[in-house]
């Protein structure tokens, strides 16, 4: 059966010599694998830049009963992007964020709000010409309210972080100081993220940090981030 959907794409592997499976969160079937044929090439007219992480797309695509991989009968861009492909900031922290979406959401049915909020997301990011600086710590406790484990307020964060299996030691006792340090700056990136004060790239890192950790608490094996390096470098922090 063929079913018009909405997607983001979240990433895709290799496959065979000029093919790809690419993973694709969809607004009617939730997350979904898919095999494109023949997008691998050097020829004029390739079609591999349609399935960069975040990119939107309007798909027709197939569905099985028994589930599995499946293929895409039609798509194309559903929003052109005007910057995230040409600002190196940009396409980091996508890259980034598009791997913490796929470490994290795994439900295959539909979930509109998130969907809704992962493609509003990406949009206004595009948008953004200046002050985006910020965007991802935004975009990341407003992903884990979706995701169930939201917090209300800094503290929270601070708090479960802190006194983690981890930090349950006596030379732990400086660095759960060292992060209430950090429990005002959450609460602005959670009420009020357009006027959030974080001074420098080093607290913007620590915050990240502390994320990042939050996220590894309550999603299990979420392993290891390997994008967060790269933005690290490309953002000098």
């Amino acid at each position: 059966m063929l079913i018009k959907t909405r997607g983001v794409v979240l990433n895709y592997i290799k496959y065979r010599e000029t093919s790809i499976i690419a993973r694709v969160y969809t607004e009617q079937l939730g997350l979904q694998s898919y095999i494109i044929n023949s997008v691998r090439t050097q020829r004029k007219g390739s079609r591999i830049a349609l399935f960069q992480p975040f990119t939107l797309l309007d798909m027709v695509v197939y569905t099985s009963k028994q589930g599995g991989l499946t293929r895409i009968s039609e798509y194309k861009a559903a929003y052109p992007f005007h910057s995230i492909p040409f600002d190196i900031r940009k396409s980091s922290m996508v890259l980034f964020l598009s791997e913490m979406v796929a470490r994290t959401v795994k439900e295959e049915e539909e979930n509109p709000p998130l969907f809704q909020f992962l493609y509003q997301a990406i949009v206004a990011f595009d948008e953004l010409d200046q002050g985006f600086e910020n965007f991802h710590l935004v975009f990341l406790l407003q992903l884990s309210h979706h995701l169930g484990f939201g917090p209300t307020s800094g503290k929270e964060i601070v708090e479960q972080v802190a006194f983690s299996a981890n930090a349950q030691s006596a030379s732990a006792a400086p660095t759960v100081l060292a992060l209430q340090a950090y429990e005002e700056y959450f609460d602005e990136l959670l009420n009020d993220p357009a006027r959030t004060t974080i001074p420098n790239g080093r607290v913007r890192r620590e915050l990240l940090s502390v994320l990042v950790r939050y996220y590894q608490l309550h999603v299990d094996r979420l392993g290891e981030i390997k994008s967060l390096a790269i933005l690290s470098e490309v953002l000098g922090e």
